[in-house]
């Protein structure tokens, strides 16, 4: 019933997007939508019979845009109070993008070309922070003239660059916060140290600059949900200097770190939980003061499948008396190629510190008795450092066998590399006709049926 409910709260202001309506068209987006009951699994299985139809093998993504919209329905049910900025940095799908531009969402740019892309796509510039501390030039400039006015700084230095090219600029000071609990920690980066808070303040008021409000980040692949609590009460303090210092702030953004997949250590809803009893404590609904949020791959993470194939195969012979932990062959080693690997798609295994294994499924049935190997799993290029995986149980893959990847929607696309000659792969947007037509927007398009 709460579904439902948010789903019709939320089909007046997409049908009322113009822009985004037109970016959805066939040919902008080639998006399918899954009718008759047909599911993802279903449209991967006519996808690779196409392919083996045409003699192709190459690998593809399946990006699931109801997984996005059910991501922004768990967003605003469990944290009200905050306005998702989707960081463009982790997946800039098109389709993606239009679509989370349409649910609502603003958008936390970190570049000239990112910025670009969201006004492309109808994103008005309001919708935008350039969410970066450290900006070229020739970026600011871009920004001030196009409207973009929100963006962040944490040094002397950035509040010069910004007063000479965009003085009127709309000025977030992050700040650095503790984020020992997090995998991938940013504040040794970025992020000004509480104690030269006054100090970055004072010049900007020389300068003549506004400064609205406070970032912070608490690291990807946060574990400890309690670092938000610590965070926000360093922002109130933040806030609390500002107005001795005679700014009127009236911006909180809590930046990302929120978890992509549902099997991760700590849960949204922790998350959630925290945020809003600190929220509650330091920022009052009453206080005036607007929150938002920087997710990135926790829209997009879960929304990707990836389809590789196996285009060569060995078979290794160990020494009898080596010992193998594992069920099947303990003196038979598999090695297997695909037509992806880690300078393509899964460069996540080598890139993303939160994103370092995977777990491999075969696209067709298995038999629970046939045997499993040991199978080492590599990718296409030349790279001895192309593994995707050395300790892999799995039964034996043929030539033409392929392999399924959840959970491939953060940062693959984005580190992805076309080393060696081989192709990025292709992304197919579908979306089930129950959501297309929930969200009232079955009879503006000619689709692509599924």
């Amino acid at each position: 019933m709460l579904l439902s409910f948010t789903l019709s709260s939320l089909v007046a202001p997409i049908t009322a997007n113009q822009s985004f309506m037109h970016g959805l068209a066939p040919k902008n987006c080639g998006i399918d939508i899954l009718n008759n009951g047909r599911t993802i699994s279903d449209f991967i299985d006519n996808k690779i019979k196409e392919l083996g139809s045409k003699d192709s093998e190459e690998p593809f993504f399946v990006a699931n845009l109801d997984s996005l919209l059910q991501r922004h329905l768990r967003w605003i049910n469990n944290l009200p109070r905050v306005k998702p900025f989707y960081a463009v940095k982790c997946n800039n799908m098109p389709a993606f993008l239009r679509m989370l531009s349409a649910l609502g969402t603003g958008f936390d740019c970190a570049s000239k070309s990112e910025i670009q892309l969201a006004l492309s796509l109808g994103v008005t510039p309001d919708k935008i922070i350039y969410a970066h501390t450290t900006k070229p030039l020739s970026h600011i400039k871009y920004a001030c003239t196009h409207g973009v006015n929100m963006m962040t700084f944490d040094s002397e230095d950035e509040l010069l660059k910004i007063s000479r090219c965009h003085a009127k600029a709309k000025l977030v000071l992050r700040i650095a916060v503790d984020d020992s609990k997090s995998i991938v920690r940013l504040s040794s980066k970025f992020g000004a140290r509480l104690e030269t808070v006054d100090k970055l303040l004072e010049r900007a008021g020389e300068l003549a600059l506004e400064v609205i409000g406070v970032s912070f980040h608490v690291g990807s692949g946060c574990i400890g949900s309690l670092a938000f609590k610590q965070a926000i009460a360093d922002a109130r303090h933040v806030f609390d200097k500002a107005d001795l210092l005679g700014f009127q702030m009236s911006l909180l953004d809590i930046g990302g770190g929120f978890p992509g997949r549902d099997n991760f250590e700590t849960k949204f809803e922790e998350f959630a939980e925290v945020i809003n009893g600190a929220l509650d404590e330091h920022f009052p609904p009453d206080s005036g003061v607007q929150v938002i949020a920087e997710p990135g791959r926790y829209y997009v993470e879960s929304a990707f499948t990836l389809a590789a194939n196996v285009i060569a195969k060995k078979v290794v012979k160990k020494d009898k008396d080596e010992h193998s932990d594992g069920e099947g062959s303990p003196d038979t080693v598999m090695m297997y190629y695909l037509n992806d690997g880690v300078y393509g798609s899964l460069s996540c295994l080598i890139n993303d510190p939160t994103h370092t294994e995977v777990e491999p499924y075969l696209h067709r049935a298995v038999e629970s008795s046939e045997q499993r190997y040991r199978s080492i799993i590599w990718g296409p290029t030349c790279h001895s450092g192309d593994k995707v995986t050395d300790n892999y149980w799995i039964p034996e893959l043929q030539m033409g066998d392929w392999l399924l990847f959840d959970n491939m929607g953060a940062y693959s696309v984005s580190f992805c590399t076309d080393f060696n000659g081989f192709g990025r792969a292709h992304i197919y947007p579908v979306v089930t006709a129950e959501t297309w037509h929930t969200l009232n927007l079955s009879h503006t398009y000619d689709m692509i049926v599924s």
